[in-house]
């Protein structure tokens, strides 16, 4: 039962990344143009690291404080209540991207840094998510997801 379990992607999971690194984001660019001269890199930089790099790491993080069993075990499959402090710390990692991303909508100077810290950190993420071979569906959504937004924050950077 639990391999076939392993087998399915997490429906609540799946909804979360999806929302925070590309329904929520574009949404709010959409508002956003409404309001302003239209669409631009700046203002995808602003909605995606603030959903990307600050909500969806904030939230990570505290899952993974709060449940680290779900990392551990859904993630880098690991069945060990040991291993549990070291994804508690991987959530303290997570939650402070997250707040940075989350404050670069109100402090815009700190924006280029989130992108460049939170960015950094998903794409060396999905880059080990490649080389180990992801083997289950949460484990595909983690790595496209991170290389996702790797992508889309150096391509911020670029051109902004």
């Amino acid at each position: 039962m639990e391999e076939q379990n392993q087998l399915k992607v997490g429906k609540l999971y799946l909804w979360v990344v999806l929302l925070f690194m590309l329904i929520l984001p574009v949404v709010s660019i959409l508002i956003n143009s409404a309001y302003t001269y239209g669409i631009s890199i700046a203002l995808i930089g602003k909605w995606f690291v603030f959903w990307a790099i600050g909500v969806r790491l904030l939230t990570a993080g505290i899952r993974q404080v709060l449940k680290p069993e779900f990392t551990a075990k859904g993630i880098f499959h690991i069945d060990n209540k040991e291993s549990f402090v070291i994804v508690k710390e991987l959530g303290f990692a997570n939650i402070c991207f997250g707040l940075s991303g989350i404050c670069s909508l109100f402090i815009p100077e700190w924006r280029t840094a989130a992108a460049f810290t939170g960015g950094l950190y998903m794409g060396i993420a999905g880059v080990q998510h490649i080389i180990k071979k992801p083997s289950t569906p949460n484990e595909w959504v983690a790595m496209v997801s991170d290389v996702f937004i790797f992508l889309l924050m150096a391509g911020y950077i670029i051109c902004n």
